[in-house]
């Protein structure tokens, strides 16, 4: 092969290079080549509803029993016996201390017994009186001896009536010998020993029972928020009917809650000064009688039903500079639209808005920190898994090439 053929080989093959190095440049340059367009945010999203909603109070109370009665004797002597155990559950009319009855015996026998003294004298009195009533009217007797005789009949009347009296007062004092209970329910720790000397009616109680079952829950309610209660239900916002048996329910003092339900039974008329507060007294069943008197609980009391009530979660409620509530909306060209609202209230996890929003407005909840005021986002439910993006989809598609 001569020289020149050679050049020309070499010439050819180097504009046949040229032109696909060119061709490469201008595939490379292609607009499908380019890097797509970053597509907009996902925000999770809430459509706003309105139902009614029942709206509760947390109150601090303590329990009490719903009876109490302190034993004390009602006559004096020495304490023979103790018919009970303490801490133990005893029935009405249960008898709990034995007093000495010795004297009380001795004046309820003398007592019987002038009684029956009494009621000897009456019989001749009465005989009396019936012949005197009959001779008087034939003039046999005076008129004076007559009224005599009635009166000294009318006396011994009298006379068993009085000793009638008194054996009946015998009998009493001597059957409060043995000291009952008054009431049915749980009975504390005695006081007294046998061999005790009581007096009667004495100040200091010989044993306490309490009556558990059900028991009392008294929890303080401020005046400011009863007047703002009284408010709601006059303006409409609160819907109060049967607010006088309102359920009640109760939080132990581990948090734990407690699985009666109680009924609000009534309300003081009077604000304690002191405070500033009103009680308030609920009636919760207490059969296993985990409830005890003294104990600190919290009550959820029931104000009323909130016919059209917006709830809105609070991890989507905001605050702006000047500390108003604000929430951040998809508007209708799917941009993000901030909106100032009034909230009055939380319940559970949410606040009730009474302005600024309506039905079907879509509250941004995930996703707030892309959520740009004006910026075009992509709504999704909120709680939804979201979906993969572009980027994400083609990088698998890089790796691979």
């Amino acid at each position: 092969m001569d020289t020149t053929e050679k050049i020309k080989r070499i010439a050819h093959t180097g504009l046949l290079i040229g032109t696909l190095l060119l061709t490469g440049c201008k595939q490379d340059s292609s607009p499908a080549n380019k890097p797509a367009a970053t597509p907009p945010p996902e925000v999770g999203i809430m459509t706003i509803s309105i139902a009614p909603v029942t709206l509760t109070m947390e109150l601090t109370g303590r329990t009490s029993p719903h009876m109490i009665a302190e034993v004390r004797p009602q006559v004096g002597g020495v304490i023979q016996k103790r018919l009970f155990t303490e801490g133990s559950d005893v029935k009405a009319g249960q008898i709990l201390y034995q007093i000495d009855p010795a004297t009380y015996q001795a004046a309820f026998a003398s007592a019987k017994a002038a009684l029956a003294r009494a009621e000897a004298n009456l019989v001749p009195m009465r005989l009396k009186a019936d012949r005197y009533r009959e001779l008087v009217a034939i003039n046999a007797v005076s008129r004076q001896e007559f009224d005599d005789a009635d009166a000294l009949l009318k006396q011994a009347v009298a006379d068993v009536a009085v000793n009638q009296a008194a054996v009946e007062s015998a009998r009493i004092n001597l059957d409060y010998t043995s000291v009952k209970a008054s009431i049915s329910g749980r009975i504390g720790r005695s006081t007294v020993t046998n061999g005790a000397l009581v007096t009667e009616n004495q100040a200091a109680a010989m044993a306490t029972i309490q009556q558990l079952d059900p028991v009392y829950v008294d929890v303080n309610q401020s005046s400011a928020e009863l007047l703002r209660l009284k408010r709601n239900l006059g303006s409409g916002e609160i819907n109060g009917k049967n607010n006088d048996q309102a359920k009640v329910k109760l939080l132990l003092e581990d948090g734990s809650p407690y699985p009666q339900e109680g009924i609000l039974k009534f309300s003081e008329v009077t604000v304690e000064q002191s405070t500033g507060s009103i009680t308030l007294r609920a009636l919760f069943p207490n059969p296993k009688q985990l409830l005890l008197p003294g104990m600190f609980v919290r009550a959820i009391v029931q104000e009323g039903v909130s016919e059209e009530a917006i709830l809105i979660p609070q991890r989507g409620v905001t605050r702006n500079p000047q500390g108003d509530a604000m929430v951040m909306l998809v508007g209708a060209e799917e941009k993000v639209e901030p909106r100032v609202i009034k909230v009055s209230r939380t319940v559970g996890d949410s606040w009730l808005v009474t302005e600024g929003v309506k039905a079907g407005d879509r509250v941004i909840l995930e996703g707030l920190q892309k959520a740009r005021p004006g910026t075009p986002v992509k709504a999704v439910p909120f709680g939804s898994k979201p979906e993969a993006s572009p980027a994400a989809s083609a990088q698998p598609a890089a790796v691979k090439k």
